[in-house]
């Protein structure tokens, strides 16, 4: 698992490219929210399919996997297991460095759960 800390206002998917680098996968499941076209052609590059539905108002509507994209609440459920933790969800540290170590450390904790 990868985690990267960014400001409050910006975007997540300004970092997919950043999270996706030096992982081996076949395919990429996300949000509309990452839809953008370099990032799509990005995974693309790679050899890998992107399970990400096209925006709602795009010209082109680009074809995915619907029911593959159904398993993407996995994700949803690890975040939100995360945020069972109140020092995540309210955002305590005044340090990224404090804030990103004690999300490693849950994750951790989730993990060998």
């Amino acid at each position: 698992m990868r985690v990267l800390v960014t400001p409050g206002q910006r975007h997540d998917s300004t970092q997919a490219d950043a999270l996706i680098d030096g992982f081996p996968f076949e395919k990429v499941i996300a949000d509309r929210g990452y839809a953008g076209a370099a990032f799509v052609a990005h995974v693309e590059a790679q050899g890998s399919e992107a399970v990400i539905p096209p925006h709602q108002s795009a010209k082109v509507q680009r074809a995915y996997d619907t029911w593959l994209y159904h398993e993407r609440h996995l994700v949803e459920c690890c975040i939100n297991k995360l945020k069972h933790f109140r020092r995540i969800f309210s955002r305590f540290d005044k340090l990224d460095r404090s804030y990103l170590g004690f999300v490693h450390f849950v994750c951790a904790l989730v993990w060998l759960r």
